[in-house]
């Protein structure tokens, strides 16, 4: 069964792109067949493997003139596929007011989806529009990045309150699939504070594997490539493995207590 997973937080600059990027690319180096979904217009889980302004994009799928299959493009990496996205989905969420079911536009195009994939990861945009409503709407589970700094939990009650509306009225069997700790700091107190705090509010719902602020994690985009292909030694590409494993380990404990 194909597992569907939203990336989100309405906090920019929160790891949610890269974590798209490299949880992906993990799963698909364990070879668990993947396809990453882009639904941000900032489209830089696209360019983040090397796919530039490519039109047919996820926007067409959402307005229904393209069929999800013949959008999605094969990565450089044998397991993983990737449904693009660009700028011109910054339209789209004016288009889609109008439209019927405008809440399940993606959940419609999985309907038709081929390709056996084990995962889906979506890459949702800075915003709680419908956009990221589409994205939850349509998966299984919600993963947050939370970035160990200052205002780390500032607004995290507004997408608990999202995924809470989202489970009332379109997705009942959404679930939290875990809390992430991004950018995190050894030589700094405040990131450990901040550890302790997330841990202290969401307890086991937070991933062991913490992701440490790492140059390569940082210089892999500019060059197309998840890091475990930019450097699969750094300390962020085995930071990205060890949460695909832990991710794997937690559906696989789930499905046997099924």
């Amino acid at each position: 069964m194909t597992k569907i997973i939203s990336i989100a937080n309405q906090k920019g600059g929160v790891g949610k792109t890269t974590t798209a990027i490299n949880l992906s690319s993990s799963l698909a180096a364990a070879e668990k067949k993947t396809l990453l979904i882009d639904i941000d217009p900032q489209s830089n889980s696209s360019s983040g493997l090397s796919i530039n302004n490519h039109t047919p994009s996820v926007y067409e799928v959402l307005i229904g003139v393209e069929d999800i299959n013949s959008v999605i493009l094969n990565s450089y990496m044998p397991f993983l596929d990737i449904l693009p996205s660009n700028i011109n989905l910054v339209g789209a969420e004016i288009e889609m007011v109008d439209m019927p079911n405008r809440e399940r536009l993606l959940g419609q195009a999985f309907a038709n989806l081929h390709g056996n994939y084990e995962y889906v990861i979506i890459d949702c945009p800075p915003s709680l529009g419908l956009l990221t409503l589409n994205s939850l709407s349509a998966s299984n589970s919600v993963l947050i990045p939370v970035q160990c700094e200052y205002f780390a939990l500032e607004g995290l009650g507004q997408l608990l309150n999202t995924i809470n509306i989202v489970k009332q009225h379109f997705n009942k069997n959404l679930t939290i699939e875990g809390v992430l700790l991004t950018m995190f700091d050894m030589r700094l107190r405040l990131s450990q504070q901040v550890a302790d705090e997330v841990n202290k509010y969401f307890g086991d719902k937070v991933f062991k594997t913490i992701i440490h602020r790492n140059v390569r994690i940082s210089e892999a985009p500019s060059y197309g490539k998840p890091v475990i292909l930019y450097d699969a030694v750094s300390t962020g590409s085995q930071n990205y493995i060890s949460l695909a494993a832990e991710l794997l380990e937690r559906n696989s404990h789930d499905n046997n207590q099924q």
